[in-house]
């Protein structure tokens, strides 16, 4: 007998793990598909294009079949679709990946299959979107001749406690029998993670984005405290650190210039929408995602503000920017608030240099910033410098050079430094609430 045949649709950071993880159980036939041809070359050569340690190392000596080509779809007994799920620049959801996904896979469904989304979505859109597509598409119908099942994600890229292999996943289909049947596939490829079979597609599509709009909205009530504490003089990085040591009824979130990644800075205004078409106004999770996208300006206002304390403007200063990616070390600039910051210091009249160890292109920078090659020349001719993203190497070596040059304003956006020791320096320091 043949083994089953696994389609994975979409090679990013949720996709291509799932593909690795899949192959290397050696149960299945799998391919993966992308539009993107850069990324498939890349991976037929061995290269990982997502900076994963695990996929990086995996890729070296373990060939994946992947393909640009839809007909390497056929025959398919189940199909994983891991596309991105943005917003459109007037933050309502853009479900297009997920319908060209959908259509895609449609024409080579068969009775039997499985199609599994893994992409964060609202509740409703397993039934709503995929369901009406699939069945015109193919002809088939839902929770009978096919399932339909959500399993979301919970990649956390660079995170190497927490993985694929040992988070738990929430699976949810709209045949509750055919559920169980999906679930066991996962558990055969992820043998060291539960899966937990959920009661409904709704209940499995609400799962994340509940998780991320709790990150969203905590973070939000630290930033908007960041801002009431710096007025009022207060270190809220340490009174948060004392609020800490309650043993419950606190979890400790941290303030910073800003929420990125494709998920928490995204997914709340797909529930958002999907609410207000069953009538109901998510005030709450507006005002947290205002709070949040506020504070790259907040950032550059706290730099404005330390400049008048020297007595130089902003217009035709150099500013250095340590930190691309939305998160320390990682290569990920999705929703990044270090691109926000560029543009309001653009938009201010400044030079702007920026450097990240991760980054080393301006593919989807600015073309106006220039990019250092490393951390000392990145502060040559600057005066100021924002820290936007935590890597290891700015914490680390970053006091060290700091004495040979001519800095004299550090705004700390990820509260990472030393504030004693840098104003030891005679450099003034300002980070996010501290």
């Amino acid at each position: 007998m043949r083994k089953k045949k696994v389609a994975v649709i979409g090679l990013g950071y949720v996709g291509l793990p799932a593909m690795v993880a899949i192959h290397r159980s050696n149960l299945y036939e799998v391919v993966g598909f992308d539009i993107d041809e850069d990324k498939i070359n890349k991976i037929k050569s061995g290269i990982d294009p997502i900076g994963d340690r695990v996929v990086g190392e995996y890729l070296v000596n373990n060939e994946l079949k992947v393909s640009s080509n839809k007909k390497d779809l056929s025959n398919s007994n189940i199909f994983i679709i891991a596309v991105p799920t943005p917003v459109y620049d007037d933050f309502n959801p853009n479900y297009e990946p997920i319908k060209n996904a959908v259509k895609l896979i449609s024409k080579f469904l068969n009775k039997g299959g499985h199609v599994v989304l893994e992409s964060t979505v609202n509740p409703g859109t397993s039934e709503e979107i995929i369901l009406p597509i699939i069945e015109k598409e193919s002809g088939l119908k839902a929770g009978t001749d096919f399932n339909i099942a959500h399993c979301p994600e919970r990649i956390n890229p660079g995170d190497k406690k927490w993985t694929l292999y040992n988070i738990t996943r929430n699976i949810g289909s709209i045949n509750k029998k055919l559920n169980k049947e999906i679930a066991e596939f996962y558990r055969s490829f992820l043998p060291g993670t539960t899966i937990n079979e959920v009661s409904s597609l709704k209940i499995a599509e609400s799962t994340k984005i509940v998780e991320n709009t709790f990150r969203d909205i905590n973070i939000a009530y630290v930033n908007e405290l960041a801002q009431s504490f710096d007025a009022m003089g207060i270190d809220l990085y340490e009174t948060l650190e004392a609020a800490s040591n309650k043993p419950f009824g606190f979890m400790t979130h941290w303030p910073g210039c800003g929420v990125g990644g494709h998920c928490i800075a995204v997914d709340p205004y797909y529930l958002i929408k999907r609410a207000g078409l069953s009538g109901f106004d998510h005030k709450f999770l507006k005002i947290a995602r205002e709070i949040n996208n506020y504070m790259p300006e907040y950032t550059v206002r706290r730099l404005m503000d330390a400049l008048n304390e020297i007595a130089l403007p902003l217009k035709k200063s150099q500013v250095t920017l340590l930190g691309l990616s939305y998160k320390a070390n990682v290569a990920d600039l999705r929703e990044s608030p270090s691109i926000k910051i560029i543009d309001q210091l653009l938009a201010k009249g400044a030079k702007v240099v920026a450097y990240d160890p991760f980054i080393k292109n301006k593919k989807h920078l600015n073309n106006k910033i220039s990019l250092a090659n490393d951390l000392s020349s990145s502060l040559d001719g600057s005066r100021a410098l924002i820290l936007a993203t935590a890597h290891d190497e700015f914490k680390e070596d970053l006091p060290k050079i700091l004495k040979g040059k001519k800095i004299k304003i550090i705004i700390d956006g990820r509260n990472c430094l030393d504030k004693k020791e840098i104003e030891k320096m005679g450099i003034i320091y300002k980070g996010i609430g501290k």
